[in-house]
């Protein structure tokens, strides 16, 4: 039996709520879980509240052959680390630069001065 740690969605429509489960990877994805073992709400706006994950239960059953999926590998990652941001501060603006243009005096006074050397000749 192929064992997955993947997350069940339950919830309605536009707020959406996940229970971490284990589950066959055979069952569809509101199917029926062998073990849960946390949750992730998505709604909650504190970063670090958004997650709870059982880690002894997610050690074991990595041990026992179970894989995870690409999400809760990310959450899990999160959770044991304790980074639940992901965006760094943006740099900081710089001021735009300005072009140099030749004075319009000195193009017109350069091309007076050009269409007066061949009328001379």
């Amino acid at each position: 039996m192929a064992v997955r740690i993947r997350m069940k969605k339950i919830g309605r429509k536009h707020r959406p709520f996940y229970r971490i489960c284990v589950m066959d990877s055979r069952v569809h994805r509101e199917g029926k879980a062998i073990e849960e073992i946390g949750w992730y709400d998505t709604s909650v706006t504190d970063k670090s509240k958004r997650v709870k994950v059982n880690l002894e239960r997610v050690e074991y059953w990595v041990s026992v052959g179970a894989s995870m999926s690409d999400r809760v590998a990310t959450l899990v990652k999160k959770v044991k680390t304790n980074r639940y941001t992901t965006a760094a501060a943006p740099a900081p603006m710089l001021a735009p630069k300005v072009k140099e243009k030749p004075a319009p005096a000195e193009v017109a006074g350069d091309d007076s001065a050009a269409s007066e050397t061949p009328a001379a000749e």
